[in-house]
């Protein structure tokens, strides 16, 4: 979580900073890095999370088919055949590569439907935009978690922002988890209804409901 730290490093040398009011807010996967993050680096002094996601456990869970040592033997077998010259890298797409393909291959889970959407639509393609990984050192994120030892080291000020429909990213169930095992002694639980995992990464009702409640948040304890 170095990143979060050498960005703050540069904000405190900046005269318009106040190094005393610095805060957070991330969304979905960033939303995890950034708890673990916050854990760390004491002059974090708030954070707001919207769908937030945990990557090391959608990597044991979803991503790995529930079967995360399988997952590891096989990173194994595609490392090993790497080095040895026998296989090319395995770089493996999250997602279905359109939103029609996504119909065609029946999915209906709303998380996957509506990712391909966003992700494979101008809605939210961009240059350098990715939804794939490199199979073979993805051990490491296996093994992480985002949420480790929150109840001892995450007490900052906490807002968590969920949509109440559920989907296979999991962002409400495990946005629930962090809210409830957190340290802090100042924490909110904001559920906008009617919203999804992806209307609330732009989609203007419901970041409109989001920022009601986050806008405040900020205010109190970065004021």
């Amino acid at each position: 979580m170095s990143d979060f730290s050498f960005v703050i490093d540069y904000l405190v040398t900046q005269p318009f900073v106040d190094a005393d009011k610095i805060g957070v807010l991330a969304i979905c996967g960033g939303a995890g890095y950034a708890v673990a993050a916050t854990k760390i680096d004491r002059r974090i002094k708030a954070l707001g999370t919207v769908v937030g996601s945990n990557v090391g456990r959608l990597m044991r869970e979803g991503f790995s088919d529930y079967d995360p040592m399988g997952m590891l033997e096989a990173i194994a077998a595609q490392r090993t055949a790497e080095a040895r010259g026998q296989a090319e890298q395995q770089i493996n797409d999250l997602l279905p590569p359109s939103p029609d393909a996504a119909k065609e291959a029946g999915v209906t889970d709303i998380d996957i439907v509506e990712a391909a959407e966003y992700y494979k639509t101008p809605r939210g393609q961009k240059p350098g935009g990715k939804t794939s990984f490199n199979f073979a050192p993805q051990a490491n994120l296996a093994d992480w978690d985002a949420y480790d030892r929150v109840e001892v080291f995450l007490t900052q000020p906490l807002c968590v922002v969920i949509g109440d429909k559920v989907g296979a990213f999991a962002s409400q169930r495990l946005s629930m988890e962090l809210y409830g095992r957190a340290a802090s002694k100042d924490k909110q639980l904001v559920v906008v209804e009617g919203a999804s995992h992806y209307d609330l990464y732009e989609q203007p009702g419901p970041t409109k409901k989001a920022l009601e409640d986050l806008v405040p948040f900020y205010r109190k304890h970065l004021g």
